[in-house]
């Protein structure tokens, strides 16, 4: 089931990350202005704002299996009509589909993955759904840069296009991918959730196990509009402002990293570079997946999102640094964002009952991709106006913010059952010995 889900993710960290590659082609044989280029960088994001509100809660009513093709369909069609591209405004609309697309996936990946494990796995089994966000963005890193050199200046349409292939793969992978039964049970299916269980764990479950999966979770009824209601607001708007905050840097640098390195002056091997860092993302993972279960969610993002600030500050105040202590601070920055990185997966699937489990993962990733596009629309501007020093400070203070929100509300999920985590009022609750627990 991990790997099911995984899918999903490398081709979101795929398809994301693959534009950043190939920026600066772009805005050569396109002929792009700052302004254009700034759209081309944040249409996937604007995307993933309409996918993320829309498909969150649609995953919610009508399941999770159904939509866990149908946004890989689309995908895969967006990415290959990437070959036929012409004009700016063309890139611009396939990128605000495919940022539709990727925005559906988030909130069923999340949830069917969650519903689905025991508590003691759940950390770490999340950390792993992100680490393949990582490995995606990494191969399309290096399959990019590879493709570059091969190709030379007319690649980027192939770049862009090569989505499609792990994309189908994955897709054909997960057409016989199981329902969610805590979903089923949620919804009055108990013979299709025992029917699963049987067919998928080979355990037979009694009504009382059937019972267990929700019993400990808010009461039935709950809407769209019960994420912003009694306790749930507070849990809302922290997902919601942390993630926002930890991906706005995040994505500018994934989406113009060979520019931001060319403005450090570090224009020859900026692709190289842009390699290097994406493997480190990539790396800081490990040891975040390592720690969530054993010093706790609070902690690890705590302490995260401090070390992130100080590179980033570092730079604004030297942007006239030396080559190496660039790469390194911008490394040290993405060693650091491991343990949000896998958090922002974790805490939106933990916080919130099964009813509205997706539609709060679809909340968080549309609040914090519309903060990203913002962002990286600007970059463009901030970098050529505001001057590089500035640019990187004003990441510095995002960040910053980040971790004040995580000090004042981020709580503590370790050791709980889905459903225990999800209450409002957090009262430790005895284990329903279930065979998912």
């Amino acid at each position: 089931m991990v790997l099911l889900s995984a899918g999903g993710p490398f081709v979101d960290g795929y398809v994301l990350t693959n534009i950043g590659v190939v920026s600066a082609l772009i805005q050569q044989q396109l002929r792009l202005d700052e302004t254009e280029l700034g759209l081309v960088g944040a249409a996937a994001l604007v995307g993933l704002f309409v996918g993320g509100l829309a498909f969150g809660r649609v995953t919610d009513i009508i399941g999770r299996k159904l939509m866990y093709t149908v946004d890989l369909a689309a995908l895969a069609i967006g990415s290959a009509l990437c070959l036929f591209v012409q004009e700016g405004w063309q890139l611009i609309v396939l990128r605000l589909v495919l940022g539709i697309a990727i925005g559906a996936d988030y909130p069923i990946a999340t949830a069917i993955l969650s519903e689905w494990l025991p508590r003691k796995e759940r950390g770490r089994a999340m950390g792993q759904l992100m680490a393949w966000w990582f490995t995606g963005a990494c191969a399309a890193t290096v399959v990019g840069y590879g493709m570059v050199e091969l190709l030379g200046d007319d690649s980027w349409r192939w770049v862009l296009a090569s989505a499609a292939v792990p994309t189908v793969v994955v897709m054909i992978a997960r057409r016989h991918a199981p329902e969610s039964p805590r979903w089923l049970v949620a919804n009055g299916e108990r013979d299709k959730a025992r029917e699963v269980i049987s067919t998928s764990l080979g355990h037979e479950c009694t009504d009382a196990e059937l019972d267990a999966l929700i019993s400990d979770e808010s009461p039935s009824g709950m809407t769209f509009w019960s994420a912003f209601k009694s306790g749930y607001l507070k849990r809302t708007l922290f997902v919601s402002l942390f993630w926002t905050f930890q991906i706005i840097p995040l994505f500018a640098l994934y989406t113009y990293g060979p520019t931001i390195l060319a403005a450090f002056k570090i224009s020859e091997q900026s692709l190289l570079g842009q390699v290097l860092i994406s493997v480190v993302f990539l790396v800081g993972l490990f040891p975040a997946i390592w720690l969530i279960d054993r010093i706790g969610r609070r902690r690890l993002i705590i302490y995260s999102f401090a070390l992130m600030t100080v590179p980033l500050a570092v730079l604004g105040v030297v942007p006239d640094a030396a080559p190496w202590v660039v790469v390194v601070a911008f490394c040290a920055y993405a060693l650091f964002s491991g343990g949000p990185n896998i958090l922002e997966w974790a805490y939106p699937t933990e916080l919130f009952p099964t009813e509205i489990r997706g539609t709060a993962v679809g909340i968080a990733t549309s609040a914090s991709r519309i903060g990203a596009a913002i962002g990286t629309y600007l970059l463009p501007y901030s970098l050529t106006h505001l001057g590089l020093g500035t640019t990187m400070m004003l990441g510095a203070v995002i960040t910053a913010a980040g971790l004040l929100v995580c000090i004042a509300w981020a709580p503590e999920t370790k050791g709980r059952t889905l459903g225990e985590a999800a209450r409002v009022d957090a009262r430790p609750m005895a284990d329903p010995q279930t065979a998912i627990g």
